[in-house]
C-alpha cells in the first residue's frame, strides 16, 4: 500500500470564518509546497489530490474524535435507531439529537467546517489544473478527481444542513452555500446565499457528469491500491447516493450499477473477518490512514473497533440494538458480527449491566483475537469493526457495492412494477451470507424487507440517522424492560419534526461572516 504523501492544501478564505476571530480561519497551506508551485506541472499536482484524501482523516477543531471523515459516520449517522455504546450514559444531547439549533456548539459547525475546508481545497484544483504544464488526459483526470471530492461533500452537507427533500416544495426550499470558486471579495470575504435544495442538487449532479465525462475522455484510471481516490465508479456512487436523498430514483437505477461495476461483493469469509478495516474489492472509496500518521486516540477505529485499546472502546463498545438483531435469520452468518447472549445470559446482563463472568469468559474465547485484553463485555456488542494498528488506526469504506444495490433496490419499489428485480438484487446481495435466504415479497412488504437488510447490512457504517431522516419514519429506542437494549439516557422517542425537522442549522459562525445568511 502507497502511503499517502503529507500534504494538504489550505483555502483560507473558503474555511468557515468568524469576523471576529481572526485564527478561526487558516492562512497559509499546511505545507511548504506553495499552490504555485503544485498548479505548475501535472508532476505536482497529485500532491493536491492526495491533499484531499488526506483531509479525510485529519483531526479538526482541536476536539477529540473529530477526525475527518469518520467523525461523520460515528458522531452523525449511526446514532439513529440501530446503534449504541454499551453502558454509556453520557453524550445524551448529541446522540438524541436535541444540539440541531445550537448554533454555536462545536458538534454543528464541524460538518460545515470540514466540508467546505474539503470543497475549498477541491476549487483550487478545479480552478488551476487546466492550467498545468502536461498532458490534456492528466489535467482531465485529475479536475474530475476534484469535481467527485465536492460532489461527495455537498451531498453530505445537503444530508445535514437541508430539510429532507419531501418538506422541501419540490426542491423550493433552503439548501445549502454552493462555493464553487476559491476566489474572494477585496475585503477577503465570500459571502453567498444558500441555494434552493433544486439548485444544490442540479450541481451535485452536473459536477459529477462533468467528472464522469472526464474520466472517459481521459482514459486514466486510479491504481489498483489507490482506493482513495476517486474514479469513474466513485462518481457514479456519489451521485447515486444524492439522488437517493433528492429521491429521484429513476437516476439511482441509473448510476447504482455503473458505480458497483468492477466492485464485487465481498466473500462470505471477507465480510467476516477484516472487510471493514482492509480494502477489497468491493470497497468503491474509502480512507486511508498509514500507521506512521495515525491521529492515535483521534481516530475512527479508536471510536468503533472492538480490538481498539482506546478508553472508549474498551469500556463502552459499539453494539447493535436488540430489536434489530432479534430480526435477523438464525441462517444469517452476519449474526456472528454481534455477540448474542442466551436468554440466561441476557437475564444476567439486565441484573449486573454487563456480562457476568460466564459470559464474558465465553465471549473471550469465541472473539479473542477481535477483543482488547482488558475490554469490558456487554450483550450485543459488536465485531464488524477492528483496527488494523493500535491504538485504533485502519482504512474504512465511504461507499461499497451493497449500498448500491441497496440503493437500486430501493428505488426500484419507488417506481413499482419493478418486484422481481428488487428480489433478485436482495437474493444477489445476501445469498453468500445467508444460503437460505430467498426474497419473495412484493408491494410495500418488499419495501420493508429492502430496508430492513439496509439496516443490517450497513449496520455501524454511518447510515442509520440518515436513513431514517429521509425516510421520514421517528427513532424509537426502548429500555431492557421494555423489550429493548438502550440504557434509559438514550432510551427516546424521536419523532419526525422534533430537533428542527432532523436538520442542523447553520453555525453562527458562518452567518456573523457571511452577510447573505442569516440565523433564522
Amino acid at each position: 500500500m502507497k502511503h499517502i504523501i503529507r500534504f494538504s492544501l489550505i483555502v483560507a478564505a473558503l474555511t468557515l470564518a468568524a469576523a471576529c476571530s481572526e485564527d478561526y480561519m487558516e492562512t497559509a497551506p499546511e505545507s511548504s509546497t506553495s499552490p504555485a508551485t503544485i498548479f505548475s506541472s501535472t508532476t505536482n499536482v497529485p500532491l493536491a489530490i492526495n491533499g484531499l484524501s488526506k483531509m479525510m482523516t485529519c483531526q479538526y477543531l482541536s476536539t477529540q474524535g473529530l477526525n475527518g471523515e469518520g467523525s461523520i459516520k460515528t458522531w452523525y449517522g449511526n446514532f439513529g435507531n440501530d446503534l449504541q455504546r454499551s453502558n454509556q450514559t453520557g453524550w445524551a444531547a448529541l446522540w438524541n439529537h436535541t444540539m440541531n439549533e445550537s448554533v454555536n456548539s462545536t458538534y454543528l459547525i464541524y460538518p460545515w467546517y470540514y466540508y467546505y475546508k474539503l470543497i475549498g481545497n477541491a476549487n483550487l484544483v478545479i480552478e488551476n489544473v487546466e492550467n498545468a504544464e502536461g498532458s490534456e488526459a492528466e489535467r482531465q483526470y485529475y479536475k474530475a478527481q476534484a469535481l467527485v471530492f465536492r460532489a461527495h461533500a455537498f451531498t453530505m452537507l445537503m444530508q445535514l444542513y437541508a430539510y429532507r427533500w419531501q418538506d422541501s416544495n419540490n426542491g423550493a426550499g433552503k439548501g445549502i452555500a454552493l462555493r464553487l470558486s476559491s476566489k474572494t471579495d477585496d475585503e477577503g470575504t465570500y459571502d453567498l446565499p444558500l441555494s434552493t435544495q433544486a439548485e444544490c442538487y442540479a450541481q451535485i449532479y452536473a459536477d459529477c457528469d462533468e467528472a464522469i465525462s472526464l474520466f472517459k475522455s481521459c482514459g486514466i484510471d486510479r491504481g489498483s491500491d489507490e482506493f482513495y481516490k476517486p474514479n469513474i465508479n466513485v462518481a457514479y456512487a456519489v451521485k447515486t447516493r444524492a439522488a437517493l436523498v433528492r429521491e429521484d430514483w429513476a437516476t439511482v437505477v441509473a448510476c447504482a450499477p455503473e458505480a458497483r461495476k468492477g466492485h464485487p461483493l465481498m466473500s462470505k469469509d471477507e465480510y467476516m473477518d477484516g472487510g471493514f478495516s482492509d480494502e477489497n474489492k468491493e470497497w468503491i472509496w474509502g480512507v486511508y490512514e498509514a500507521e506512521d500518521q495515525t491521529l492515535y486516540y483521534y481516530s475512527f477505529f479508536a471510536y468503533q473497533a472492538s480490538d481498539a485499546s482506546s478508553s472508549m472502546q474498551r469500556t463502552y463498545p459499539l453494539a447493535i440494538s436488540k430489536e434489530l438483531y432479534d430480526q435477523i435469520p438464525e441462517t444469517d452468518v452476519r449474526r456472528k458480527m454481534w455477540l448474542e447472549p442466551t436468554p440466561e445470559e441476557w437475564a444476567e446482563c439486565n441484573t449486573a449491566n454487563k456480562a457476568a463472568t460466564a459470559f464474558a469468559n465465553r465471549a473471550k474465547a469465541e472473539y479473542g483475537s477481535k477483543l482488547y485484553s482488558t475490554s469490558q463485555i456487554y450483550a450485543y456488542m459488536q465485531f464488524k469493526f477492528q483496527c488494523t494498528f493500535t491504538p485504533g488506526g485502519g482504512s474504512f469504506n465511504i461507499y461499497r457495492s451493497a449500498e448500491m444495490y441497496l440503493a437500486e433496490a430501493e428505488a426500484l419499489c419507488h417506481l413499482g412494477g419493478q418486484d422481481a428485480k428488487v428480489q433478485a438484487l436482495l437474493n444477489e446481495l445476501n445469498k453468500n451470507l445467508d444460503p437460505s435466504y430467498d426474497c419473495t415479497k412484493t408491494g410495500a412488504d418488499l419495501l420493508t424487507e429492502v430496508k430492513l437488510y439496509r439496516r443490517i447490512d450497513l449496520w455501524g457504517e454511518g447510515f442509520d440517522w440518515f436513513d431514517y431522516k429521509r425516510w421520514n419514519e421517528p427513532i424509537v429506542r426502548k429500555t431492557k424492560a421494555q423489550g429493548g437494549s438502550f440504557q434509559s439516557a438514550f432510551a427516546v422517542t424521536i419523532n419526525v419534526g422534533d430537533g428542527n425537522k432532523w436538520t442542523w442549522k447553520i453555525p453562527k459562525r458562518e452567518t456573523d461572516y457571511n452577510k447573505l445568511i442569516s440565523l433564522e
